[in-house]
């Protein structure tokens, strides 16, 4: 048995046992794999390494980082109730436009932060009982609430899994985001009609305006959406116009969340800014302990040796894994997936194919994302969950018609790279 196999095998199963036996987060089980591996392959314990391993992913961190603080300062401000009111009042006569327009607002906190977790703590929480209050049962509204964080989560501007799969073979993240949009639109709508639509006939608008916070939007009017039309047109300019400065994203995220101070309710911005790093430290933990993990895989060699036996795989076989394989191990971790996974998988199907390498990687990445669903962690699964007051399991089991949905959308793209290349333009 080769070295290398043996050291992977033993920080997978370093890992598994201290996250799924002993309960350790998985940032810390990650850290511990990569030490064992590095012990196996003979380097000791490479504190250089280590230490280079955690500032991998930092540019992603510090963008994950300043998109919760606009999160919060558009939470806090009530921008959020505000808009959920808003479309309630305006759009309960097309049920199906009212459901569409609430999963885009479930998505919106994991498009900018790429965290599903994010997604359901924050913009879930506030749709949750809006979309109890119309009728749906906790269970379809929990399912919602879960694949809208998770569309959220692989729809653009921030994919990380994309991230990390492009970081493994040097592709920069350009270009993704019409592949992902295609992946994840779809999906989102389909999943909110096919779960919520039956329960939304005539409704009784008096009954609902009970149940919303009407006040807010009438005391701020319009200001209150001035943070996010800010974030809006700041993203959109630094793109398209190409003599436009090139602020960044964070900073982008951070000139929206001071215009959102002064937009809407009052609140002590450094007491909330403590809680929503609270709830950020995790997220910024795993892509870490995955930062750690690659580098000490690349070092003890194990990671070239999965790309090399990769590519003596037959693509039935590589096809069938990225729909099968690559949720299940989102079991344990999407960004695990991404790069342990992803990324000799791309190399597999674009060195074998004359596929489109883009919307190859969008599909992988689509595909690590619906990992958050997969039992024992599923963040967003948990998550949605506890916001409704159910086990997971009753969750779980609504949303494996749209999950099936997602993978049919991801099998159509990756078996029609070619035809859709115009998107990665």
């Amino acid at each position: 048995m080769d070295i290398e196999l043996i050291c992977l095998l033993s920080m997978l199963a370093v890992f598994l046992l201290a996250n799924l036996l002993l309960k350790l987060p998985v940032s810390v089980s990650m850290i511990l794999g990569a030490i064992v591996g590095a012990l196996v392959g003979g380097q000791g314990i490479p504190v250089r390494h280590l230490f280079e391993g955690t500032f991998t992913y930092v540019d992603t961190m510090l963008i994950i980082s300043t998109a919760m603080l606009f999160m919060m300062v558009i939470q806090e401000s009530g921008a959020l109730a505000a808009l959920n009111s808003v479309i309630v009042t305006k759009f309960y006569k097309v049920p199906a436009l009212m459901l569409i327009l609430l999963m885009f607002v479930i998505m919106f906190p994991g498009m900018i932060t790429g965290s599903s977790t994010a997604a359901v703590l924050s913009a879930g929480a506030l749709v949750a009982p809006v979309l109890l209050m119309i009728g749906i049962p906790k269970e379809k509204a929990g399912a919602i609430i879960a694949m809208g964080a998770i569309m959220g989560m692989a729809a653009p501007p921030i994919n990380i899994p994309a991230m990390l799969i492009g970081g493994g073979v040097d592709m920069p993240y350009i270009g993704f985001g019409g592949p992902l949009f295609l992946l994840t639109i779809p999906c989102a709508i389909f999943s909110v009609l096919f779960l919520g639509l039956k329960y939304c006939r005539n409704l009784d608008i008096e009954k609902l305006k009970e149940g919303l916070d009407t006040e807010v939007e009438k005391k701020y009017g319009f200001k209150l959406y001035l943070p996010i039309i800010v974030l809006i047109v700041l993203l959109v300019v630094s793109k398209a116009v190409p003599k436009f400065p090139q602020l960044g994203t964070c900073l982008i995220f951070l000139i929206s969340a001071i215009v959102g101070l002064f937009t809407g309710k009052r609140f002590n911005f450094w007491k909330k800014s403590l809680e929503a790093m609270e709830t950020t430290i995790p997220v910024l933990a795993k892509l870490m302990g995955v930062g750690m993990f690659i580098q000490v895989l690349t070092l003890v060699g194990a990671r070239g040796w999965i790309v090399v036996s990769c590519l003596g795989l037959g693509m039935a076989f590589v096809y069938i894994s990225t729909f099968t394989i690559m949720p299940a191990f989102g079991a344990i971790s999407s960004y695990g997936a991404a790069s342990v996974i992803g990324v000799p998988f791309l190399l597999v199907i674009i060195q074998n194919t004359s596929c489109n390498d883009i919307i190859v990687a969008a599909v992988l990445a689509f595909t690590c994302c619906l990992g958050d669903l997969m039992p024992p962690t599923a963040l967003a699964g948990n998550y949605a969950a506890q916001i409704v007051g159910l086990k997971y399991k009753k969750v779980f089991l609504n949303c494996v018609i749209p999950f099936l949905f997602c993978i049919a959308a991801a099998v159509a793209v990756i078996f029609n790279t070619n035809a859709l290349s115009f998107l990665s333009a």
